[in-house]
């Protein structure tokens, strides 16, 4: 008897908490999104993430199939370099920008701090065995507060899915965040910029569709990335609007067979991490 009400009232007292975590997490997601809505539509403010492009260009390489790799072994050098243009970020004031430049600027210290993260476990086979996030279930960095913009500290989920998927609500933000892997969209070789935002989440978008970590058909049957399965609710209610936006920036011969297609069969994703030595 003792036994049972000891394990019912730790049930119990487990339930009360994973309700209060939910409850935790959902009010934090709500206060980070109600703080950096805020924009300033008529500011002609702009961040400098020259020193962000510079390193881009420097250290990622394109291999045969399109994936832009990172030399991080070379990277690693300049990682000082790379820790300063954060604390570049981490000054700035983020809702005195227009949206545009706010987009970039989230955008790029995700990519910054992801990249700054491997650096510091490097050398790693996957992001995901870089187990810093708190919690003995923890999996990944994305949980570790890592960055303080405007007084609050963030990790990278808090930048990835408090801010810039509910405050943007544009699927094309799965194409600018990079989390070092090679089922991810490309680490673009420059950094984004506000006046230039629209065309490079254009191009890529295009890049990724219309790679073979994107989407793919053969034998009448699609396999896509497990990105367009994990945020599914971001590229519309079902796979009908799903294939809409794939086919928006499909290219030929994809672009005519998706036109063929009205589901997906399977979702893959390749966590390795996207390093040149690989």
């Amino acid at each position: 008897m003792q036994k049972h009400i000891n394990t019912k009232a730790f049930y119990i007292f487990g339930l009360t908490m994973s309700l209060f975590l939910v409850a935790a997490t959902s009010l934090s997601a709500a206060t980070l999104q109600d703080q950096f809505a805020k924009s300033a539509p008529q500011s002609t403010q702009k961040v400098d993430h020259s020193d962000f492009s510079q390193l881009l260009g420097k250290y990622i390489v394109q291999d045969k199939t399109g994936l832009n790799r990172v030399n991080y072994q070379a990277l690693k050098t300049e990682q000082s370099g790379l820790t300063a243009y954060i604390s570049h970020l981490e000054a700035v004031k983020v809702t005195k920008l227009a949206k545009n430049e706010q987009f970039a600027f989230w955008a790029n210290l995700y990519n910054a701090v992801t990249l700054n993260v491997v650096l510091d476990a490097y050398p790693v086979k996957t992001i995901k065995d870089i187990d810093i996030s708190p919690g003995i279930f923890s999996n990944g960095p994305w949980g570790k507060k890592l960055v303080t913009i405007e007084g609050t500290k963030l990790s990278l989920d808090d930048i990835e899915h408090k801010i810039l998927r509910p405050i943007f609500q544009d699927p094309r933000v799965h194409y600018a965040v990079n989390c070092a892997s090679i089922g991810c969209p490309n680490l673009q070789n420059q950094a984004f910029t506000g006046g230039k935002l629209n065309a490079q989440l254009d191009q890529a978008a295009r890049d990724y569709v219309n790679s073979s970590r994107g989407a793919v058909v053969k034998n009448g049957r699609v396999s896509a990335s497990k990105i367009y399965s994990w945020f599914k609710k971001d590229f519309g209610p079902n796979q009908t609007t799903l294939l809409a936006h794939l086919k928006t920036y499909a290219q030929e011969p994809l672009k005519g067979q998706l036109n063929q297609i009205n589901t997906i069969n399977r979702y893959f994703y390749d966590w390795t991490l996207n390093d040149t030595a690989k």
